[in-house]
């Protein structure tokens, strides 16, 4: 199948955007990448430190300077059930690199916290920093050079975009992500959500909450639901950087015990004396991450992605926006029905055809570009499979060529929707995200009188006083990253399901977040830029009339332009979101933090190379550049 001509003219786009960044971070890649191992730079006495600790067959290995050395970055911390598993991972792992005559070292941790554990509670005012924190970590882990190639063991919300932006600032060093696999299945979403819209009602106990919610958080592994946990292990799978099928394997079984001893395998091989060195600032490329964008609106994914793939591209050099998102929203189809965008979870999804059908199905559509660079050295076509164990070893077939189960997962002849169910919506209150996929259609246009809140407990205090059963908008503000870290605002799904299921028409604006766990009430998110960056949120009333049409994606505040125009900008005191719970430590995340719509980051793109490495005869800024990727393929045909 031709390529979708939309694909076509957004990756086109992409890449004359971002041709000065990306030839700067090729430029930067090639300059670090050097002949033979990377600790053969050190001196003896780096090196000596390097190795002291290791068993003496390893220590020969790393003395000699030709085997490869591969880094274990692993998020693992036995408090969170999704990273407990990694407790094992690194011995399977360092076995696995001595069968193959390498050497693993665990090169280092990163930070790893739970929205699920901080939502409504101040430490969530630092979970959207923790991403960049995460990825100046892992830069810590790497800087020691002695490494040539790493696997990074990682799944949650935040963690996954750290490791890969922290890996891509490493960009000469070939990367594989090693995911630890879902939970079982426990109490089923729908009923999840039921006790909790319950709860919200003062009709169920806290006891009876707890209950429902241990029932389904219930052991080691990650939370089923398709939030952006799970939507992260699907981008590693579409962008190939993970093993193919590897993102949904349950923990403590022997095929993921399998998958994550070959994956450290492939991480020997890919690297430059295994032979098929293929460094990650290669593999994520503009093809790459236009095939992400397409993946999360496939599948439904976590609305946080349109901060985190935009972050994670700008650290490989390359410029997206939510016009891109928008744009590809409109044209690739919905091939699943994943809570919170259905009743399944992600186990039911992997039994039904899982990451390779939906890959092989975007491929077949032309909506995916198959010609990339993946962690198998192959092009994404070689991701169209399922892992299985022969014996002890992983092997690959070919995805079901059906779906096992048309409820949850749907070729992309026949899809749940002709859309991505993610779009933007923009006008006088500026440019939003909104995920409209669950939201029935008689609910996406609301227009209504706005109420204003500058907290979600501001919010909550007036749900239980009864002051909310009425037809509303209500207009959340300083949630932004710059105001108190850009939290997310879960505590209000509930009380706002509760108020439309009563039949009043009620939405949400905000410059925060609601991520993988929209759901069904309407809501534009991530408004940007924020009140603290000028941005028009600050200027609404309550009682101003404010059309949100996601059919139409208008943003609205209804006031005449003379009344907008003479208003002076809302103020709030935000030093309880400054003080307590580490926050101070963050003051200079807040600072220096850029517009949701342009990753919410606390870095630069890659900035124009430097003089000391040479270009080639006649370049300019826009030419292909020694280390482009046109070089990279050349000297390393597949």
């Amino acid at each position: 199948m031709a390529l979708h001509p939309v694909i076509q003219s957004v990756t086109e786009r992409i890449i004359k955007r971002s041709r000065p960044s990306r030839a700067a971070y090729l430029a930067h890649l090639d300059a670090a990448r050097i002949q033979g191992v990377q600790r053969s730079a050190l001196s003896c006495t780096n090196l000596a430190h390097g190795f002291a600790a290791f068993p003496a067959n390893d220590k020969l290995k790393l003395k000699q300077d030709k085997k490869p050395s591969v880094a274990i970055v692993s998020a693992y911390n036995d408090m969170l059930s999704a990273h407990q598993p990694f407790e094992s991972f690194p011995k399977v792992i360092k076995d696995a690199v001595r069968a193959v005559d390498a050497v693993a070292q665990f090169a280092g941790g990163v930070p790893a916290m739970c929205d699920g554990i901080t939502q409504g509670q101040p430490g969530m005012e630092l979970s959207l920093f923790s991403r960049d924190a995460i990825a100046q970590a892992t830069a810590i882990a790497l800087s020691h050079n002695m490494f040539d190639a790493a696997l990074y063991l990682g799944v949650c919300d935040k963690i996954v975009p750290g490791l890969l932006i922290g890996a891509l600032h490493f960009g000469h060093i070939p990367a594989v992500f090693v995911p630890a696999g879902p939970m079982t299945s426990g109490l089923s979403n729908k009923e999840k959500a039921r006790v909790r819209q319950l709860y919200a009602q003062g009709k169920a106990t806290r006891e009876e909450l707890l209950e429902n919610e241990a029932a389904s958080y219930h052991s080691a592994g990650t939370c089923t639901f398709y939030g952006t946990a799970n939507s992260n292990q699907m981008l590693m799978e579409i962008m190939g950087l993970h093993l193919p099928g590897a993102a949904f394997i349950t923990p403590g079984t022997p095929l993921r015990d399998g998958l994550t001893a070959a994956a450290a395998q492939r991480a020997v091989a890919i690297s430059q004396q295994g032979g098929s060195y293929t460094p990650v600032g290669h593999v994520v490329d503009e093809k790459c991450i236009v095939n992400a964008v397409v993946g999360l609106l496939a599948t439904g994914g976590s609305t946080n992605h349109t901060l985190h793939l935009v972050a994670i591209a700008k650290a490989a050099g390359i410029v997206i926006d939510w016009d891109d998102f928008n744009e590809l929203s409109a044209i690739v189809p919905m091939l699943t029905r994943i809570y919170p965008n259905g009743d399944a979870d992600v186990n039911h999804f992997h039994a039904a055809g899982g990451t390779g059908f939906v890959i092989r199905e975007l491929l077949d559509a032309g909506m995916l570009h198959e010609d990339v660079t993946t962690v198998l050295g192959k092009g994404l076509r070689a991701h169209c499979t399922e892992p299985f164990l022969d014996g002890d070893k992983v092997i690959w077939k070919d995805a079901p060529a059906l779906s096992a189960d048309e409820s949850v997962l749907r070729a992309a002849s026949n899809p749940f929707a002709k859309d991505g169910g993610m779009i933007l919506v923009s006008g006088n209150l500026g440019r939003a995200v909104m995920k409209i996929s669950a939201v029935k259609e008689e609910h996406r246009i609301v227009e209504a009188p706005a109420l204003t809140f500058n907290s979600q407990e501001d919010f909550m205090h007036a749900y239980k006083a009864g002051k909310l059963d009425r037809d509303f908008v209500a207009v959340l503000r300083f949630q932004g990253p710059r105001a108190n870290g850009m939290p997310e605002l879960h505590a209000l799904t509930p009380a706002l399901a509760n108020l439309q299921d009563a039949g009043r028409h009620v939405a949400l604006v905000t410059d925060g977040r609601m991520s993988g766990a929209s759901g069904k009430v309407p809501a534009a998110i991530h408004v940007s830029p924020e009140i603290l960056a000028d941005g028009p949120l600050g200027l609404v009333r309550d009682g101003d009339i404010i059309r949100l049409d996601a059919t139409t994606g208008t943003l609205e505040a209804l006031v005449p332009a003379d009344v907008w125009a003479a208003r002076s900008m809302a103020t709030a005191d935000l030093s309880s979101s400054h003080i307590g719970m580490g926050r101070e430590l963050f003051a200079m995340f807040r600072n220096a933090i850029s517009e949701a719509e342009k990753g919410a980051t606390t870095f630069s793109l890659p900035s124009p190379i430097p003089t000391t490495v040479p270009l080639h005869e006649g370049a300019d800024i826009g030419d292909t550049l020694p280390g482009s990727d046109e070089d990279f393929l050349i000297k390393n045909p597949k």
